[in-house]
């Protein structure tokens, strides 16, 4: 009985972390994105300078080959040469390392970096990490940075089924 109040009792203290780490340290709307480097699932260092002047859509993700995951990165990738039309590129960050992003870009052909952030210090800048003592995770936050570099646009509640269309939607109605 003990155990049971035990385990419930941590549960609701991670459940509280998460809730009110939920919109901390978010970049705002026209500050500057975040800079960052890091390996890519071919082991090349990517670094946000390297887009200057594109249209930057960076999403964190929890988990490579994870049924959510597997499904936002494959609508990118569907609508990859719409997004590459309006002049957008698609850049995936999570926790996994390069090996991990490497064998999900094989599997489902995803012709886009995906970035290797171990340690969590770039998704922790975005406000989208999850830091549950032992485990790390990135949340499923998107954020549009226009070609100056500043965040156009962020993405705090994300449908994986329909995301990449409203990522066009929106970048259409910038590009007016």
């Amino acid at each position: 009985m003990k155990m049971t109040y035990l385990i419930i009792a941590i549960a609701l203290v991670l459940i509280f972390f998460s809730l009110n780490s939920r919109a901390a340290n978010v970049p705002k709307i026209g500050e500057i994105a975040p800079s960052f480097s890091l390996l890519d699932q071919a082991g090349q260092i990517r670094k946000l300078e390297d887009y200057s002047g594109k249209w930057i859509v960076l999403y964190f993700y929890p988990k490579d080959d994870t049924p959510g995951c597997t499904k936002e990165a494959c609508s990118f990738r569907d609508d990859l040469k719409t997004l590459e039309k309006i002049g957008a590129q698609i850049i995936g960050i999570s926790v996994d390392d390069s090996d991990s992003h490497s064998k999900f870009a094989n599997k489902y052909h995803l012709p886009f970096p995906l970035l290797a952030d171990q340690d969590g210090k770039v998704a922790e800048s975005y406000g989208a990490l999850n830091n549950l003592l032992v485990i790390k995770i990135a949340k499923r936050y998107t954020f549009l940075i226009n070609p100056a570099g500043k965040i156009a646009k962020v993405y705090l509640s994300v449908d994986t089924s329909k995301h990449s269309q409203e990522i066009i939607d929106d970048l259409k109605k910038f590009n007016q």
